[in-house]
């Protein structure tokens, strides 16, 4: 693969390894198939601002400046080299290629639900610019995050739709970067499940915001639509019953666990950091809903604040104390938000009674 960008550290990608293997050796689906090997062996994988004008009560025209989106959208051209042909700037029109205008308008959705929330400024909270790629690959069966940009396959048409269609997806990866900025959380084990819980946590924030929808009407899922009518299951997995995303004949079931009683010890999938975000993504959605309302408000400003102060190697049990402290900081240590933190985390058995527990 050959790129023009800054040679990317790590991939975080948006399909499972362990998914892509399965696929790999469906029969039922042999295109899907194809594609599925030819992923895997394609590898893991300035400040801008709006002027607002508005007329004041006495009539006077007020201009305001606020932070704006810097996106840039290329196309790879079904080829695996990047950042491919630029087809789409900032404040440009839309294209007549919807792989791009989705790309765009993802990007900016993801922005706007990070300065909204969180008063975030795009990925490193100072205004860097939101770069992606679509149509990378040949049936390529996945998104990803290479440190610099966004890169988007257009699936394979059997199993997998475009992943450019899916806005916690791309809410997720770009929460990739803001992980990456944030606390450069390390992509192995727990830290690394960490890693990607976070991402989906901003992923269904983002879709969240954008529909405008409450905690408690919130589907939970990532990736919702990202399988066509032929697979069994609603999307890549769920946040809120981890081990439920799919169930198909081809695919296998979604190995998901939803308690540390389950956690899974392997050395495939970076030590499980796709398999085992289950558990810390279940705390953050029993949170949310315990508190109703917007997600992205008490829950979200709590796991946003966590994420700020955390080491690169933390633990679950280490995450869940520090957004325990950042509720009791915030909202006091008998708020009802601080209760709910505590007690999801309880439930999915990383702590008891507000404590890490002793057996992991």
């Amino acid at each position: 693969m050959t790129s023009t960008d800054a040679a990317p550290t790590a991939f975080h990608t948006i399909v499972p390894g362990y998914l892509l293997a399965r696929l790999a050796q469906s029969t039922a689906y042999p295109k899907a198939a194809r594609a599925a090997r030819q992923t895997l062996i394609q590898g893991r994988p300035p400040y801008r601002a709006r002027l607002e004008l508005s007329i004041d009560a006495e009539g006077n025209l007020v201009a305001e400046l606020s932070e704006a989106p810097d996106r840039t959208i290329s196309d790879a051209e079904h080829t695996e080299a990047l950042p491919g042909a630029v087809v789409r700037r900032e404040d440009e029109p839309p294209t007549s290629d919807e792989a791009v205008n989705e790309a765009y308008d993802g990007l900016g959705a993801t922005f706007e639900m990070f300065l909204a929330a969180f008063e975030r400024n795009s990925i490193n909270g100072a205004g860097s610019p939101l770069n992606a790629t679509v149509h990378y690959g040949v049936d390529y069966d996945n998104a990803f995050w290479d440190g610099t940009r966004m890169v988007f396959g257009d699936g394979d048409g059997e199993v997998f739709r475009g992943f450019t269609g899916s806005i916690s997806i791309i809410g997720h990866e770009l929460g990739h970067g803001v992980v990456q900025s944030a606390s450069g959380l390390e992509y192995q084990g727990q830290s690394g499940a960490l890693n990607e819980s976070i991402a989906d946590v901003f992923g269904a924030l983002t879709e969240q915001f954008s529909k405008g929808q409450s905690a408690d009407a919130a589907s939970w899922l990532i990736g919702d639509g990202i399988f066509t009518d032929a697979v069994q299951g609603e999307a890549l997995r769920s946040m809120i019953a981890p081990g439920t995303a799919y169930d198909d004949d081809e695919l296998g079931k979604d190995p998901q666990p939803a308690h540390m009683r389950d956690y899974v010890e392997t050395t495939e999938d970076n030590g499980g950091v796709h398999i085992n975000s289950g558990i810390p993504n279940r705390a953050f959605a029993l949170t949310a809903i315990a508190l109703g309302g917007n997600a992205w408000e008490r829950a979200g400003e709590v796991w946003y604040r966590a994420l700020t102060g955390l080491s690169a190697t933390a633990s679950f049990a280490t995450f869940a104390a520090a957004t325990i402290s950042a509720a009791a900081q915030q909202y006091g240590e008998e708020s009802e938000v601080t209760a709910a933190v505590r007690d999801a985390w309880a439930t999915v058995g990383v702590t008891e009674d507000g404590r890490a527990r002793s057996d992991r």
